[in-house]
């Protein structure tokens, strides 16, 4: 594990209960961090018992440093407890649910065929000196072309896109589903452009597949910043208030045109939902039935989209 060694009387515990979660598949830095933070809490205030007003202490610190941010966090210290009592700490203090925020879905930007084909001719044209210039494309393609979410696609391996065979593994995806995913020609295409592109620049050795200037994976705020940037040039309207389009509505769409086209096609919607779950590396059917319910004027907003292209991505002018 990098970085400094806890330092806290819960170090060992901590210690091994980060090893567990390893060895089931989840690897996230997130929670290594805000475990690291509340072990700093607990040394730097001598607190020596997993209880109430420990663990509650250091969340109300938390939470007043970053108001307004997801609680997503609290699930960290919240497991750790269960993980203490399960291996022998009866008393430890598990966080009650009360401090469970409501999960509210973002509603998604209904992205329609017009607006697709202008984003993608916009990004190959996208004028920069940063490696965006020829990833782009392949970035927010394969997202589209894929149902990919962001993070997938930013963690994406050189060794994880085989394009002799026309396929990406998708490792320890969220909540630890990972998937292998058939890729069009049209995409192996694309890609294969952009990784001699990457190979002439930063030669054979990088280990990421879209990476910045630096080498590193390129982060979520510049995955932002590019699409809002080919956004404009595109010259595509904003909305001044309501929904706003952003990256992750190329998965969203994904999910509309392939459910659109099989009702356009006359094929049972119910029993190609689980594919399309399994594709996506949904949990549960929930996350599939949430794309059909997600605005009610989806079917006849996108009926239309889908009369015009049976295609996943459509033609768009790459050359």
């Amino acid at each position: 594990m990098n970085g400094p060694s806890f330092t806290s009387v819960f170090a060992p515990d901590l210690e091994r209960y980060l090893a567990f979660k390893t060895s089931m598949g989840f690897h996230g830095n997130s929670r290594v961090w805000y475990l690291r933070n509340f072990d700093r809490y607990c040394s730097e205030r001598g607190l020596k018992n997993f209880d109430r007003i420990t663990v509650e202490g250091w969340v109300v610190l938390r939470q007043s440093s970053q108001p307004n941010s997801s609680r997503s966090w609290m699930s960290y210290i919240r497991d750790f407890g269960r993980w203490e009592r399960i291996n022998g700490n009866q008393n430890a203090y598990v966080l009650s649910d009360d401090w469970k925020a409501g999960f509210v879905r973002t509603q998604p930007y209904l992205l329609t065929h017009e607006e697709i084909s202008m984003f993608f001719h916009a990004a190959a044209r996208l004028e920069t000196t940063s490696p965006w210039k020829w990833q782009a494309v392949a970035f927010f393609a394969l997202m589209h072309s894929c149902g990919l979410r962001t993070c997938e696609t930013r963690r994406l391996k050189v060794g994880d896109v085989n394009l002799a065979d026309g396929v990406i593994d998708v490792h320890w995806s969220k909540a630890n589903r990972s998937r292998q995913l058939p890729l069009t020609e049209q995409i192996v295409g694309i890609l294969t452009d952009c990784d001699h592109a990457s190979r002439h620049v930063f030669g054979n050795d990088r280990t990421v597949f879209f990476q910045s200037s630096t080498g590193s994976p390129v982060t979520p705020a510049w995955i932002g910043v590019m699409f809002s940037r080919i956004w404009d040039e595109a010259g595509l309207p904003r909305s001044l208030e309501g929904k706003q389009p952003r990256p992750y509505d190329f998965r969203h769409h994904f999910a509309y045109a392939n459910i659109e086209r099989w009702m356009a096609e006359g094929i049972d919607v119910n029993a190609m939902l689980p594919y399309l779950a399994r594709y996506m590396g949904h949990a549960s059917l929930d996350s599939t039935y949430y794309y059909i319910h997600t605005s009610p004027n989806f079917m006849n907003g996108y009926a239309d989209i889908t009369r015009e292209s049976q295609r996943i991505l459509p033609e768009v002018g790459f050359e």
